[in-house]
């Protein structure tokens, strides 16, 4: 369960990790908001999945965990993952009615604990859990604190994702790509806290300083947001806009990653960022901001470069090298993939799951049976 439902990482992990399991043998019944954009319970639609909705009738809705309690009794459920702040509080509730176990997921938003409402209603569901799962050890030892629980409280289980092959040849004609243009490629909706704008800010640095490599940036947007077009103004002001590609949506963020050459996460903060295993898994050199769960999947000098997240001059000193070094890039890129291949697989983390909620393949049963 999730309360959200647009183009997003918590959204992508839910959906895969949901495939994964069924393939396993369980039955799964996916249950996103009443009143989303579509695009998760299209996508569990396309894949096979009959998704639920569930929505509060007011901000606190008693009434809620009754109906979702109801609806998941006709489902057959026998377990109840959730996923972020709203899913929590009610699906922990509903779960005790029901008398199954609850395990619920927090990906790592810096603000879901400003609101002292939001922390006793966390601290009452999460007393009220098999399991609460931290993706990143950034993310538990915040919650711990904001939240003021003993560590252990929380588990860790790092997300994973799928090994897929993309077609580099294709991705790269789409953008008028030569051999030895070098693609930087950044993935996440178009808001401040990605960092875009330091990335574009670096590479103009660079440009400004005499870097002769052909270089392009490809940024795919996800849901969008309101950096689009100070991105593109800014590209146009210094004369870099036939460099840069502002994408909105994609579905084939597979074929961009083999395309890529370099994979950048400038982020001001995340949780562990799905984009950044899918750049490790495509055998991508990352350069990435030094915050949040980043780290954790990046050792600095091993699997690419680490920089103070919103430093415009340290990522243009990263990139540098980067960017004229072909056989750097090739080192970083292998040791991200033997990396994300041991820790970072959606299998690996699957597996977490299974053993959290007590069950072995197909021995949680949903819908149907």
């Amino acid at each position: 369960m999730l309360e959200s439902d647009g183009p997003g990482g918590a959204e992508l992990v839910v959906l895969r990790l949901a495939i994964e399991l069924r393939r396993r043998g369980h039955d799964i019944v996916p249950v996103g908001p009443t009143n989303g954009v579509g695009w998760l319970g299209e996508r569990f639609r396309e894949a096979g999945f009959e998704p639920e909705q569930f929505g509060l009738r007011r901000a606190v809705d008693p009434s809620g965990p009754r109906r979702l309690a109801e609806m998941l009794a006709r489902r057959g459920v026998q377990a109840v993952h959730s996923h972020e702040f709203t899913m929590c509080v009610y699906g922990a509730a509903a779960a005790r009615r029901l008398g199954v176990p609850h395990v619920t997921t927090m990906h790592g938003s810096q603000t879901m604990t400003q609101a002292w409402r939001r922390r006793a209603a966390l601290r009452w569901a999460y007393r009220r859990s098999r399991a609460v799962v931290a993706v990143s050890e950034a993310t538990r030892v915040q919650l711990e604190a904001d939240l003021g629980l003993r560590p252990g409280v929380l588990t860790l289980v790092r997300n994973g994702v799928p090994v897929v092959r993309g077609d580099r040849a294709r991705a790269r004609a789409e953008f008028g790509l030569r051999d030895d243009d070098v693609m930087v490629l950044a993935v996440g909706n178009l808001d401040p806290r990605k960092g875009h704008r330091v990335l574009l800010g670096a590479l103009q640095q660079l440009v400004a300083n005499g870097l002769d490599v052909p270089w392009h940036l490809v940024i795919a947007g996800g849901r969008g947001g309101p950096e689009r077009e100070p991105l593109l103004a800014f590209a146009a002001e210094h004369g870099i806009a036939d460099r840069v590609h502002v994408l909105g949506q994609r579905e084939d963020v597979p074929d961009l990653q083999a395309a890529a050459d370099i994979f950048a996460m400038p982020s001001l903060w995340e949780g562990l960022p799905l984009a950044l295993l899918e750049g490790m898994i495509a055998g991508n050199a990352c350069v990435a901001s030094r915050t949040s769960g980043i780290p954790e999947a990046i050792t600095d000098g091993e699997h690419g470069v680490l920089v103070p997240p919103g430093d415009v001059e340290s990522l243009a000193t990263a990139l540098a090298p980067l960017l004229r070094d072909p056989a750097l890039r090739a080192r970083y890129g292998q040791a991200a993939y033997a990396r994300a291949m041991q820790e970072f697989t959606i299998e690996a983390m699957t597996d977490r799951y299974e053993a959290l909620l007590g069950v072995g393949a197909g021995q949680l049963v949903g819908a149907g049976r």
